[in-house]
C-alpha cells in the first residue's frame, strides 16, 4: 500500500458498495471526501457541524475514529435514525490507521 493512502468502502444510500482510495495529506474532511468522489452529500452548513445532511453510520473502524466533540454530538441528538455508530462525515479526518474504515452515507438529500 502507498504511503499516505488508505482504502475504505462507501455503502451508497441504494446499498451500493464502493472501495474508494483516500489521500490521508490532504487535510480534507470525510464529507469533502465522499463530495469529490461524487456521492451525494448536501452539506447545507458546510461542513460546520450544523445540519446533519452528512449523516454516516460507520459499519467497520469505529475504533479507529477520534470521540465526537459536543457539537457533533448535540447535532446527532436530533436525528431521529441516529444510534451509536453514527457521525457526521465533516467532522471526520481521515489517517493512515483508517484503512479499511466502512461506512453507510445516510444524510438527508433535500
Amino acid at each position: 500500500m502507498e504511503e499516505n493512502v488508505i482504502h475504505m468502502t462507501v455503502v451508497d444510500r441504494d446499498g451500493t458498495e464502493n472501495t474508494i482510495e483516500v489521500p490521508t495529506d490532504v487535510n480534507l474532511s470525510l464529507m469533502e471526501i465522499l463530495k469529490a468522489s461524487e456521492y451525494e452529500i448536501l452539506a447545507t452548513c458546510g461542513g460546520m457541524a450544523l445540519c446533519a445532511t452528512c449523516h454516516i453510520t460507520v459499519l467497520e473502524g469505529m475504533d479507529h475514529l477520534p470521540a465526537a466533540n459536543d457539537q457533533e454530538l448535540d447535532m446527532l441528538d436530533t436525528l431521529p435514525d441516529a444510534d451509536n455508530s453514527s457521525r457526521l462525515a465533516c467532522q471526520l479526518h481521515l489517517h493512515n490507521d483508517n484503512n479499511g474504515l466502512k461506512i453507510k452515507i445516510r444524510g438527508a438529500l433535500q
